[in-house]
């Protein structure tokens, strides 16, 4: 019997559903390339502690984009070697494969994610929504005709989507979310400190000391980079609010997203959110006060999920296990 698996291919991160295991993976979406030799050198965690520091025929990247295959022969050679590592994919069995995709995908991106989905070794592909995935993820009841907004802060991209009965009723993405989050930090001490750091060390920050709400205090952390003035390493400490003034613009614009999709909400699904208000998912839910934040701006009450960045992937799982979740259910194609 061919295994049943659900993928989230993030633009951070993967993570991989087996049906009856339940989450059998979570990697960073990083791959390691020799640029010469045309071969993947290593993925993962071990291609994300390479970033900033391979020589020059190794390039670390990421293969995946805002949700949509950014490299084709890459991606299909990483989506391959996890079937491989989870003993999803054998000589006799090939999985079937529910992906979730961006709430508003191109029929060329969706394409493009099913062939290298394909090309990885799977015998039927299905796709699913992102956004519906989340919500049933997150436990909200999105057959329901009572409406309910669920907010995506993921690595490449942020979406709000308002869903009802079953469907999307309205939504909006913008591609700004914890990776420009990191690229804000490293600009900021850049021309504020005069210190450079990479991707890595900016995530690290912000996961340890970022918040999204002024005064708040979550200590100090010490950050090695190059000095741009004297051209040598250097180790400074960064506080709280160094990193609150680097990031509170992009969270504002995040805000003002989730604001516009309110605004464009028919009347009755408004009044539905207004009683039951947000829930918020993705990695972006781990900011501390971001809840708060948005709570603020948008006058709601804002929940986050039980393990935000688990839902979309846990969704996808759910509806591996029970398919008439969605209306119509999941259409599978062959190959």
């Amino acid at each position: 019997m061919p295994k049943h698996i659900g993928l989230d291919l993030g633009t951070s991160n993967t993570r991989m559903y087996i049906k009856g295991r339940g989450i059998v993976l979570r990697s960073p979406t990083v791959v390691a390339v020799d640029t010469q030799e045309d071969t993947v050198v290593a993925l993962g965690s071990e291609a994300k502690r390479m970033i900033g520091k391979t020589p020059s025929n190794i390039t670390a990247f990421r293969p995946i984009q805002n949700g949509v295959i950014a490299d084709f022969e890459v991606s299909a050679m990483m989506i391959h070697e996890y079937f491989v590592r989870t003993e999803a994919l054998s000589l006799f069995n090939r999985p079937v494969v529910l992906v979730s995709t961006p709430g508003k995908c191109t029929e060329v991106e969706r394409l493009a994610l099913e062939n290298a989905i394909f090309e990885a070794g799977a015998k039927a592909v299905g796709m699913v929504k992102s956004p519906l995935a989340c919500a049933i993820g997150a436990g909200l009841k999105i057959n329901s005709a009572r409406g309910c907004m669920v907010v995506d802060i993921g690595g490449g991209m942020t979406q709000a989507t308002v869903i009802s009965s079953g469907g999307i009723v309205t939504s909006k993405a913008i591609k700004l979310a914890g990776d420009k989050l990191d690229g804000a930090i490293i600009n900021s001490l850049r021309s504020k400190r005069g210190l450079f750091i990479g991707d890595v060390s900016a995530e690290m920050i912000k996961v340890k000391i970022g918040a999204a709400m002024p005064g708040m205090n979550r200590g100090t952390v010490e950050v090695s980079g190059r000095n741009e003035q004297l051209k040598c390493a250097q180790s400074i400490h960064v506080s709280t609010a160094d990193i609150y003034n680097a990031i509170h613009t992009a969270l504002e614009a995040i805000c003002r997203t989730i604001m516009n999709v309110l605004e464009i909400t028919p009347p009755e699904i408004a009044s539905d959110i207004s009683d039951y208000g947000i829930m918020l998912v993705g990695g972006g839910a781990n900011i501390a006060g971001i809840s708060e934040l948005i709570q603020k701006k948008t006058g709601l009450r804002v929940t986050i999920a039980k393990n935000p960045m688990d839902c979309e992937c846990n969704g996808i799982g759910k509806l591996i296990e029970k398919p008439n979740i969605i209306p119509g259910g999941i259409l599978y194609k062959n190959r």
